[in-house]
């Protein structure tokens, strides 16, 4: 089945007659990676070799990052339950960085990916940070949260939480931490992804209802708009070769009153804003991509799990909403 630019196809699940189950034709090419008894898989990354994956994992209403085998998804262990990582936590080589606040203050700390060594701090902060990213020059960019309401963002949320672009009671600013700690505001947003060359920042901002995909230089020059349709665009990544921007979107299906209505598809579009390709179709939420060097997106999705499935990854019994699927991207 070919990947095309455009309409979703609402057909998806099994049929049951004459005593057996049929499966349907689904919507798109993806394919399941994880599944586990009672548990959810959430904002996969990536490692930079291509062989592992980090995901937000929550059972029984207790969450932890969990790093797993990225050929079948098994997990080989727990890099982290401190609750400021859940929403920071990223690759850096071998190891992972994330925020915490286990000494009293807010840090980015720094350990192998396998658990095996030294934990430390790279770099004490201050505030309310998200979407962190350690440069080369040991300077960061990040979401910086202005608080306005009630300080709910630490608190822990129930896995569901698909929407992590709004923060109740703050206002995003994109931001760049040098080493030294001075901060310069680089613009409206959340999101910050850099591209593998260090050079450009992909985005998302609000503009009016809808929230547009931007791109700038790291100093915040240069800044460009990706997408301007009536729709959210959320969660950028970039290709390995830099050449795509994968991103969560509405704009299959969007309801911009803040209904129920929308469907959230993975899409792609080439860093000159060209050849934009709509990857997933299904009628299910999916979101948050991580792309691996051959080419395959990582993403989360709540679409339905039927028996075949359960039985092909040897799972009986209840499972969590959100499982971590793959989709390739186009060539």
């Amino acid at each position: 089945m070919s990947i095309s630019n455009a309409q979703a196809n609402d057909l998806f699940g099994f049929l049951e007659g004459a005593g057996q189950q049929v499966k349907e034709e689904p919507a798109d090419t993806a394919e399941l990676v994880t599944l586990e008894p009672k548990e959810s898989e959430m904002y996969p990354k990536v490692s930079p070799d291509g062989k592992y994956l980090l995901t937000l994992t929550g059972k029984s209403k207790n969450y932890w990052i969990s790093r797993r085998a990225i050929q079948n998804g098994d997990p080989l262990n727990t890099v982290t339950d401190d609750l400021a990582a859940l929403g920071s936590v990223a690759w850096l080589g071998n190891d992972i960085t994330f925020l915490s606040s286990r000494t009293g203050t807010l840090g980015l700390w720094q350990k192998p990916a396998d658990g095996e060594g030294l934990m430390r701090r790279a770099k004490e902060l201050t505030g309310k940070l998200k979407d962190i990213t350690l440069l080369k020059d040991g300077s960061l960019i990040a979401t910086r949260l202005i608080m306005h309401g009630h300080d709910k963002h630490m608190k822990k949320q129930h896995l569901d939480n698909f929407n992590n672009w709004s923060v109740a009671g703050t206002h995003g600013y994109i931001v760049h931490i040098s080493a030294d700690g001075s901060e310069k505001r680089l613009s409206e947003g959340f999101h910050p992804a850099v591209s593998p060359d260090g050079k450009r920042i992909a985005f998302s901002m609000p503009i009016g209802r809808s929230i547009h995909l931007f791109m700038m230089d790291v100093d915040g020059k240069n800044l460009a708009e990706l997408s301007d349709v009536r729709s959210i665009d959320m969660q950028p990544t970039w290709s390995p070769n830099g050449q795509w921007i994968i991103f969560t979107s509405n704009r299959s299906h969007a309801d911009m009153r803040g209904g129920k209505k929308n469907q959230w598809d993975i899409w792609a579009v080439t860093r000159e804003g060209k050849q934009l390709t709509q990857l997933t179709l299904d009628k299910a939420r999916d979101g948050a991509p991580s792309v691996a060097k051959d080419g395959y997106v990582y993403f989360h999705s709540d679409r339905k799990i039927d028996k075949i499935l359960k039985a092909e990854h040897q799972i009986q019994g209840n499972i969590g909403r959100f499982h971590i699927w793959k989709v390739q991207l186009p060539q």
